[in-house]
């Protein structure tokens, strides 16, 4: 799936000149928690999400430093810290370097971007104009509405264990685990030594996603004491 199949197209919008409080109303009124900054030709030049708006004085919230640690920060930065939560305006909330995606990124790179950059929402630009915004929650919509149908279930007890044993095979975290897998009338029986709790999880959800499969049964152990 790409971006364009699951982003909000009708997406709320801003210009530099939005004065600050009825950006916050906007977003309150739209139930969004972002919102694109939009120059009058249609650019992108900004986003303002929610935590560009945390630090107001307005309702107490303006980072105060002791003095003594004003002295270790640089004055630039002081002088940001105050235009940002003092801002009347969009364009001195906003923030100005805006990571975004085109239609045809893939699901994949979109949530690589949101996690390397730390992000909950991504612009979507096409021929360097807004179409669109993708964000987590579109992401949960994909996966509720567009969940991949199942294959066919494995013919037979053998079929599910061979995919069992490819699990085990191929998968970093299954390597050094010693696992041997009996399955009997679609119930997967895991027997062996495992390091953690969390690879013992892994491998219960590996066999519960294999088709066919109607329970699990863990008679693992740990091969060192926990």
């Amino acid at each position: 799936m790409k971006a364009r199949d699951i982003m909000t197209t009708k997406v709320v919008t801003v210009n530099p000149q939005t004065p600050v409080r009825d950006v916050a109303a906007l977003m309150i009124q739209k139930h969004i928690s972002g919102v694109p900054v939009l120059s009058d030709s249609g650019a992108l030049v900004g986003l303002i999400s929610e935590g560009d708006l945390l630090r107001r004085p307005e309702i107490g919230t303006e980072k105060h430093r002791r003095r003594w640690l004003s002295f270790f920060t640089r004055v630039d930065e002081q002088a940001r810290e105050f235009a940002k939560s003092h801002a009347l305006r969009a364009a001195d909330v906003m923030t100005k370097q805006v990571v975004h995606v085109a239609e045809d990124t893939s699901l994949g790179d979109v949530v690589e971007m949101m996690e390397k950059h730390n992000v909950k929402r991504l612009p979507v630009l096409a021929d360097g104009k807004l179409v669109g915004i993708v964000s987590r929650r579109d992401m949960l919509r994909a996966l509720a509405w567009q969940a991949a149908p199942m294959p066919p279930p494995p013919e037979g007890d053998a079929a599910i264990r061979a995919i069992m044993n490819d699990v085990l095979k191929n998968e970093e975290w299954a390597m050094s685990a010693i696992v041997n897998v009996i399955v009997s009338e679609g119930v997967v029986h895991l027997w062996g030594v495992i390091d953690s709790d969390d690879q013992r999880r892994a491998l219960r959800v590996a066999a519960e996603n294999i088709p066919g499969v109607s329970a699990v049964e863990d008679h693992l152990t740990f091969s060192l004491p926990t």
